[in-house]
């Protein structure tokens, strides 16, 4: 007995000496080893968060990230705790805290709002939770709060990513004013220094990848209709996609098999396989070994269609060295057929500018209560007309897009059209005809630039991981009124492109050079929370 006695106090001493995973890059895996151990609790998690979002959101760096937090969350968490000790846990996300962005509707209850960022919308109560924030819930998982995002998913007009009215203006926290891109720049910068445990956010074209891109995190942009986008603010039926921005691959493959799936509130979500699969089970560091992987240069390769740094595709040919050390065979080039034509194209406009009036038109019909009366995108024109101190400040005052959609007239022979042809260039003639035509498993491209228009148009999905970093002696430029893009240190990703629900062998690629290369790591933001859960723990009374 004395010999138990002693390896139980051995055991005790080294369980309460055991470090704390670090908030700034802690896994879900890290974190549900923590709760399940005892070392921490859901409670202490959403303190500890609670209190980093304070230091840099709207105080020290003032990173406009978050626009409101959970006053729930801590009751949630408690429940939570509760049920682990007596039931167990439900899912590799019970009691982990989750931000997603303001477009995706959480029941007015609870106490937030959904706003997309516009004051029109403060105060309205939505008919209950999206399908994400419900499958979250069920899954265990807390919604901590509303990122900060591009007002309206960047569909507004000519605006400086990351600025809403009610969340101001979001930036990087990679240098100080770096853009953090759009549309789900507060999701990228709330997951990318820990302010939560990940994030949620959404994208028609780009808003994934792009802030996932500058904020060195893991985004996946699902084919439409693998992810619900039931109860998410919308622009495009045919090119919208809720999806997971964390820190590691393994995370959002976690998130994505929780969101993943069939809703009759979306009959989009029908044409994805039946069952949906543990993604997370696709984390395999020789995922690439046999792999034919393509480079489709004449989408990226020239500077009159991205703009890119030289210094991107310079880094982007080291990691191509990377994966056929991987055991990879690369394809270079491996061009799309219609690359050249999608970039003269004004297809991916009309489409998504009659959507965007159709889709929003019947959200806003559907909102239990409005107090601004906001019930059109006529009304909501109006409304920032009546209100432009709060919605068309200066220096973001555009709002041309609004009204270029309020001028369209519906389904006509023109929008079908270009949908069709959208449908042709992203898919047979564009990422399909090159992967059979090179008989390629996967795409490749940098994440910057012109990267996510096929896949948008096509309804295809991306995963970005980390790549690299901007060099010290890169020209600054101006992005906005206050934003600077490139500029020293801010990241950027490689991505990962495939045909229609190729999730899945996606993931495992991108877990693959990311265990390989950690790029993660190699870079520092300047805006670092100090708050760690060592600062929030009490002692373990053992």
């Amino acid at each position: 007995m004395a010999a138990l006695a002693l390896l139980l106090v051995v055991y005790l001493t080294l369980v309460n000496a055991w470090p704390l995973p670090d908030l700034m890059q802690a896994t879900f895996v890290e974190l549900q080893d923590g709760l399940d151990y005892g070392d921490f609790t859901s409670v202490d998690l959403v303190t500890a968060y609670f209190q980093r979002i304070q230091e840099v959101n709207l105080e020290g760096p003032a990173l406009r990230a978050v626009i409101e937090t959970n006053p729930s969350a801590l009751a949630q968490a408690a429940e939570l705790d509760w049920e682990r000790q007596v039931y167990g846990k439900r899912s590799p996300l019970h009691g982990l805290p989750i931000i997603v962005k303001d477009n995706i509707a959480t029941m007015a209850s609870e106490g937030m709002n959904t706003t997309a960022g516009s004051y029109a919308l403060l105060g309205s109560i939505v008919p209950g939770d999206s399908t994400v924030a419900e499958k979250l819930r069920r899954a265990g998982a807390i919604i901590l709060g509303k990122a900060n995002l591009s007002e309206w998913a960047h569909f507004r007009g000519n605006l400086a990513s990351g600025w809403s009215g009610r969340g101001g203006q979001c930036t990087n926290p990679y240098y100080p004013n770096a853009d953090p891109c759009g549309s789900s720049s507060g999701s990228g910068v709330s997951s990318a220094i820990g302010l939560a445990a990940g994030a949620l956010g959404s994208e028609t074209d780009g808003s994934i990848v792009c802030p996932s891109n500058q904020n060195n995190l893991v985004g996946i942009k699902p084919s439409v209709g693998l992810v619900s986008r039931s109860g998410v603010i919308p622009i495009s039926e045919h090119q919208d996609t809720v999806g997971p921005m964390t820190r590691w691959v393994a995370d959002a493959a976690a998130l994505l098999t929780v969101i993943a799936g069939w809703d009759v509130r979306d009959n989009y979500t029908l044409a994805a396989p039946a069952l949906v699969p543990d993604y997370t089970t696709a984390l395999n560091s020789k995922a690439l070994q046999g792999a034919r992987i393509g480079v489709p240069r004449l989408v990226f390769d020239q500077d009159n269609y991205t703009g890119n740094d030289p210094y991107v595709n310079v880094v982007f040919n080291e990691a191509i060295e990377t994966l056929k050390g991987l055991g990879a065979t690369i394809v270079d080039p491996a061009d799309l057929p219609s690359a050249l034509e999608i970039t003269m194209s004004n297809n991916e406009t009309i489409v998504l500018d009659t959507d965007f009036k159709i889709d929003l038109n019947r959200y806003l019909a559907n909102l239990v209560e409005v107090p601004t009366g906001v019930r059109t995108l006529a009304d909501l024109i109006l409304f920032n007309e009546q209100n432009a101190g709060l919605e068309l400040p200066t220096n973001y005052s555009d709002q041309s897009i609004f009204i270029e959609a309020e001028a369209t007239t519906g389904f006509n022979s023109s929008y079908y059209t270009a949908l069709y042809d959208d449908y042709a260039l992203g898919r047979t003639n564009g990422i399909d005809a090159a992967l059979k035509e090179y008989n390629l498993d996967a795409l490749i491209m940098p994440s910057p630039g012109y990267t996510t228009v096929p896949a948008a148009i096509a309804g295809y999905p991306i995963i970005t991981v980390p790549l690299g970093f901007y060099p010290p002696n890169v020209t600054i430029q101006s992005a906005g009124p206050v934003t600077v893009y490139p500029a020293p240190g801010v990241p950027f990703g490689l991505a990962f492109l495939g045909t229609q629900f190729s999730e899945y062998k996606l993931v495992g690629y991108a877990y693959a050079y990311e265990q390989q290369t950690m790029t993660r790591l190699q870079g520092k933001p300047y805006a670092v929370p100090q708050t760690q859960l060592a600062d929030i723990v009490s002692p373990n009374p053992n």
